[in-house]
């Protein structure tokens, strides 16, 4: 399982869960501090800035350790209605494209299979992931329009 925590600049880092392993709350707590410290690193512009986050609604996200977490970094918590993943960018733009890219493609292992990941994320150019943002605000307020109905596209 992989997380990806990326802007409308790019990826910012993503984690490879080990096989077997699940994520909990102190383990996704422990995401947080490695994206506030790679936000430090690669968006310097934004540490006088209000950083608004959005993540959806998994029982890790949601726990006290995690909500503990981005309330400590001074992160703004974009809500994230249940059962939305229409309004999920990583679910709706991000993802599928990784999807296609991938389709009909055997790794012998898993370290080529994340090289070929980390590969895609790479070639994308950041007018990519700055349509993924601009897309998410269309659809959030395409959701608002409809009174919650669902958004497909």
């Amino acid at each position: 399982m992989a997380s990806v925590f990326w802007d409308a600049e790019g990826i910012l880092f993503n984690d490879y869960l080990e096989k077997g392993k699940t994520i909990t709350g102190e383990y996704y707590s422990n995401l947080l501090t490695t994206l506030d410290k790679k936000i430090h690193e690669e968006r310097p512009s934004l540490q006088k800035k209000k950083i608004i986050f959005h993540q959806d609604n998994a029982p890790t996200h949601k726990s006290v350790l995690a909500l503990g977490k981005l309330r400590d970094l001074h992160y703004e918590l974009l809500e994230h209605p249940p059962y939305s993943p229409d309004l999920a960018p990583s679910a709706f733009y991000l993802f599928p494209k990784l999807k296609l890219f991938l389709a009909g493609q055997h790794f012998s292992s898993n370290q080529k299979a994340i090289a070929a990941v980390e590969g895609y994320f790479a070639d994308l150019t950041k007018n990519h992931y700055r349509d993924g943002i601009t897309a998410l605000e269309q659809r959030q307020n395409k959701c608002i329009s409809l009174k919650g109905d669902y958004v497909k596209k």
